[in-house]
């Protein structure tokens, strides 16, 4: 069983770290008992509406990320701030109550890695990706930054989940079964944006 942290703005992605306060009591067992295990801890996205039932257990996606607590700080007043190592792709079967906080039967997810020919389809991909971006950070008066030793896979995760990107969108392109999907739907999304950043202004005149 993997403990759930849900959250309504928050998506892990594989290898892409994550810093995290924890404050909520319930989510201080979480992390209490997960450092004296495996440090394990899944991430998960809230569905829209969560609100009336957030102190309760309000409807999640099923498919989340595994990640690794890498660093822990705790504090006098039992709160931590602890950094999050995304692992690995899982899909909730069903939840366990017996714990305070929310426990998840899950399934580990593949598709994370490539190889052979999608290697090179990957890259291709990257170099799309990268692409694009130059237009999107030149507008708000930054530069590109990706440094060229990063793997592929790593790029493509790191900028799923950094980028300015509604919630729900990260959880769709976390969703895609296959790498090389996802990075072809990041693709996707980054040239829509640059399209729409390109098109004037509509006339608000009265």
């Amino acid at each position: 069983m993997l403990p759930l942290f849900p959250l309504p703005n928050v998506v892990l992605f594989p290898g892409v770290f994550l810093p995290l306060h924890i404050f909520e009591p319930r989510y201080r067992v979480m992390t209490e008992e997960a450092l004296a295990g495996d440090r394990m801890i899944g991430m998960t996205l809230l569905k829209p509406g969560f609100e009336a039932e957030y102190e309760g257990r309000p409807p999640i996606y099923a498919v989340g990320c595994a990640g690794l607590i890498t660093h822990a700080e705790r504090l006098p007043d039992g709160r931590f701030n602890i950094v999050l190592q995304g692992v690995e792709r899982f899909r909730v079967r069903e939840e366990d109550d017996s714990r305070p906080y929310r426990l998840g039967i899950v399934d580990h997810l593949g598709g994370d890695t490539v190889s052979g020919s999608g290697t090179d389809a990957l890259r291709s991909l990257r170099e799309r990706i990268e692409h694009l971006l130059v237009p999107l950070v030149e507008r708000v008066g930054s530069e590109l930054n990706v440094p060229p030793t990063m793997s592929d896979a790593d790029v493509v995760h790191a900028l799923a989940q950094y980028l300015d990107l509604a919630p729900i969108e990260k959880q769709a392109l976390l969703e895609c079964d296959t790498l090389l999907a996802r990075a072809a739907a990041l693709a996707d999304l980054l040239e829509m944006r640059v399209i729409t950043a390109g098109k004037p202004m509509p006339n608000s005149s009265h």
